[in-house]
């Protein structure tokens, strides 16, 4: 059958722990009906909610106690992947069982994504994290070694990069655990933004790497068939909201590149998605799809959601 890559927001899995264990058995039962009928799947999800839960509380705990540490960006993206991945693998692990799939394995892989330490756009961070604060010291006090600005009259708060991926340390392996038949995931998050210096030392550094960007490296480099961004949303659409809104069935990088140019698709929500599938279709990729989590069996039959291709 196929190699498909799905992309998981990390809004549809909640913000606390309990709401999270909940959510997390729907995409795990459509994972496992997938690999029932014989695809391979591998899968990643986003964390915005869960490590702006975690870098949030290690700052609420070292203003009560200065004892308490303050916890660097990459470290709390570390723990978001091993907390999210806890759940998931969980999740699929029991959704495999309930299918019968007694032999199958899922494998979760804490994930560092390789950025260029001159990518442009460590000189101009946009991407906020943490909590507000009343003044840039407090909030420079809290956030040692931070870009530090005014956001929208509600107060101060650090700002971080948000770098393009290039690769994945351990691709090789993660290839290889693919390649041995285990529904592998990856990529959480957009993995933590991990530079290499001159020496060859690799190090991890403040960032947000766009989830369904690394998602689609992670799909060419794995030689996937599909990829699949999963959303709130049955299909991309133009003219939103408007009353020429029109819902995309099918789309070819071209028509997507005009729609781009018009500024049909928001920053920061649908815009990288459509970005990122046109990645994948450019770099050797069958198709993606972009649609709802509910609908994914019937996004791969290509019932419903907006298949993206080269041409």
């Amino acid at each position: 059958m196929s190699r498909i890559v799905i992309a998981l927001g990390g809004n549809a899995l909640g913000n606390n722990p309990e709401e999270q264990k909940e959510l997390v058995k729907l995409p795990a039962k459509k994972i496992a009906e997938l690999v029932k009928a014989g695809h391979q799947v591998i899968v990643g999800h986003g964390n915005g909610p869960q490590v702006g839960m975690i870098f949030n509380g290690f700052v609420a705990a070292h203003s009560e106690n200065e004892k308490s540490p303050l916890i660097p960006l990459p470290e709390a993206g570390g723990m978001s992947q091993g907390y999210i991945g806890y759940h998931m693998v969980n999740a699929i692990t029991n959704a495999f069982h309930e299918e019968g799939l007694k032999d199958q394995e899922v494998l979760y892989i804490l994930t560092q994504t390789l950025v260029d330490a001159k990518d442009p756009a460590f000189k101009n961070p946009t991407k906020p994290i943490g909590p507000f604060f009343a003044t840039k010291e407090e909030a420079e006090a809290s956030n040692p070694n931070s870009v530090i600005v005014e956001d929208a009259g509600r107060g101060y708060r650090k700002v971080v990069a948000s770098p393009k991926p290039i690769n994945f340390v351990g691709i090789n392996q993660i290839k290889n655990a693919i390649e041995a038949g285990a529904t592998v995931i990856v990529g959480g998050g957009g993995g933590i933004p991990t530079i290499t210096d001159e020496n060859g030392y690799i190090s991890g550094v403040d960032g947000v790497i766009d989830k369904d960007f690394a998602l689609a490296k992670m799909a060419s480099l794995a030689k996937a068939d599909y990829f699949v961004v999963l959303t709130a949303i049955d299909n991309v659409m133009v003219n939103y909201k408007q009353p020429n809104q029109k819902a995309l069935k099918h789309a070819t990088k071209a028509e997507l590149e005009q729609y781009i140019k018009e500024n049909q698709f928001a920053p920061g929500s649908m815009l990288p998605k459509v970005q990122a599938a046109i990645k994948f279709v450019e770099e050797g990729g069958k198709a993606a799809f972009i649609g709802d989590l509910k609908d994914l069996e019937a996004i791969i039959e290509e019932k419903t959601g907006t298949k993206v291709t080269l041409n």
